[in-house]
């Protein structure tokens, strides 16, 4: 059965959900505009664990307060049992954050589900929040030129020295991207990381959009 086609019948009738679970699962990595504008929602990439189900519908379960915009992703998945050689794989998707309110231009903290590694989150329950970043939100005049970013990466180094941050779980060529601050790669693989993405001014190993990397830990 297709996850949309599961997911009505749950709806519809709910003797049909005893057969059905919430997997909730970590974001691995984050990203984001790094500025919006009040009341208007906007999307985030979310890097997230992966799940062993033949139906699963994703939930990014995205909810906003006071001082900050928080994704406690899941999966609706069928209590069907799968052999999976597939759980160290991250799933790339996306959740929309509801508007915020800023009379004045303020910041708000991104956060999500998050556990180091924790590719499989099967039965998790009351899953640790972490802090991705922050996202500044303004009444009008946003600039979307730049995305703030935020969560567990490796290092790809090719055959020239470069070097290219992979979010965790990603393994496609595409998902890698440029370190503009190349030789500050100290203690950044395997780790937490924050920074932004941007088109750099000049080229960076070939390439213009590029990761700048703030902190690790």
């Amino acid at each position: 059965m297709r996850p949309a086609m599961f997911a009505t019948v749950c709806l519809g009738l709910l003797a049909a959900c005893e057969d059905a679970k919430v997997d909730p699962v970590t974001v691995q990595w984050m990203d984001w505009p790094a500025e919006v504008n009040a009341g208007q929602t906007f999307r985030a990439r979310l890097v997230v664990s992966n799940v062993c189900a033949l139906d699963a519908q994703f939930r990014a379960g995205a909810s906003a307060d006071q001082s900050a915009v928080t994704f406690a992703p899941s999966f609706l998945v069928s209590n069907d049992q799968i052999a999976c050689l597939l759980a160290t794989i991250a799933i790339d998707t996306a959740g929309t954050a509801p508007g915020l309110a800023a009379a004045s231009a303020r910041t708000y903290e991104m956060r999500a589900s998050t556990l180091a590694f924790a590719f499989n989150a099967e039965g998790a329950k009351g899953l640790p929040v972490g802090t991705y970043g922050e996202v500044t939100v303004r009444p009008s005049g946003a600039d979307r030129s730049r995305r703030n970013a935020g969560g567990y990466a490796t290092l790809d180094t090719d055959s020239l020295g470069c070097v290219r941050v992979r979010p965790a779980g990603l393994y496609r060529p595409a998902a890698a991207l440029v370190l503009e601050n190349q030789p500050d790669t100290v203690g950044v693989s395997s780790a937490f990381v924050r920074g932004y993405i941007y088109d750099a001014p000049a080229p960076v190993c070939g390439e213009t959009r590029v990761f700048h990397l703030v902190s690790r830990k």
